[in-house]
């Protein structure tokens, strides 16, 4: 019986190497429609720079960095406002000694919603520490 498994193991392996190897090692070029014309293109790009800035977040209820970290990190990602969420600097790795999270947000991020969001996903207390 071992070996039976062991051999669907192996299999498997093979399966997933041979999956990966034939992996195209370059993005795929967008396709663009042969009517496109130069005109076309302008008009799909961004109308204007985005200004973001970032501010630093107490979380005193995020204790680890296994769970409680992505959980805050997932919950302020999730709106459209905020760019990016950072952990910041520990002492030591693997231990949150500083429950504090950098937010880098877009025009019209309301902090007092995000800390709504953050006591809704049961991370009470939080406040803004600074902004930056």
């Amino acid at each position: 019986m071992r070996s039976l498994a062991y051999g669907a193991a192996i299999l498997a392996a093979a399966g997933i190497m041979y999956m990966i190897s034939t992996l195209p090692t370059e993005p795929a070029a967008e396709a663009v429609p042969s009517s496109a014309t130069p005109a076309d293109a302008v008009a799909i790009a961004p109308d204007a720079e985005v200004t973001t800035a970032s501010l630093t977040m107490t979380v005193p209820e995020m204790h680890c960095p296994f769970a409680c970290y992505p959980s805050v990190k997932k919950n302020l990602e999730k709106r459209s406002d905020v760019v990016a969420v950072e952990l910041a600097p520990q002492k030591e790795e693997g231990i949150i000694d500083n429950p504090q999270v950098i937010v880098t947000y877009k025009d019209g991020f309301d902090a007092e919603q995000a800390i709504a969001q953050l006591e809704a996903a049961g991370f009470t207390g939080s406040t803004v520490a600074k902004n930056e």
